[in-house]
């Protein structure tokens, strides 16, 4: 993994947003570019894509290392649960604030998420402004706010 030293206030925060459906993906970009000036989002469709780019496999060898991943847990080929499962155990990974953000409000997968060591569980509001507004929160928090380890 290419190396990041804490976040300065004029540092750009690197964002994996792991989401397959395309409106979320947009309305994720417009909430992003609207807020943070320097943030830098980086998307992948699917669990196995994630851990692709995670570990900078082909085709992500120049991948950027996230300060923050946005995970959604519905996702092809490998769900968002088995995704945090494998980012929380490797020891190269686990440090990286992983917001759990998606439609379902099921409390066994709040529960799951958490026990999997999600930094945080957020139902995703239908509502495009809802929306927008929970991104540039999350945003705002994790760029503004909470100081990031070290990578």
């Amino acid at each position: 993994m290419n190396p990041r030293h804490a976040l300065t206030p004029d540092a750009p925060l690197s964002v994996l947003l792991v989401e397959d459906d395309p409106g979320d993906v947009m309305i994720a970009r417009e909430a992003l570019a609207a807020g943070r000036l320097s943030t830098e989002l980086h998307v992948v469709t699917d669990g196995v894509e994630a851990m692709q780019y995670l570990h900078q496999d082909a085709p992500y060898a120049d991948a950027v290392r996230p300060d923050l991943i946005l995970l959604d847990l519905n996702l092809p080929k490998k769900s968002g649960h088995e995704v945090l499962e494998e980012v929380k155990a490797d020891p190269e990974l686990r440090r990286i604030p992983v917001v759990v953000l998606t439609t379902s409000q099921a409390q066994e997968d709040v529960a799951k998420s958490y026990d999997l060591h999600a930094n945080v569980h957020v139902s995703k509001p239908v509502d495009f402004d809802q929306f927008t507004d929970v991104v540039r929160q999350i945003d705002d928090f994790f760029g503004n706010i909470a100081e990031l380890p070290e990578q």
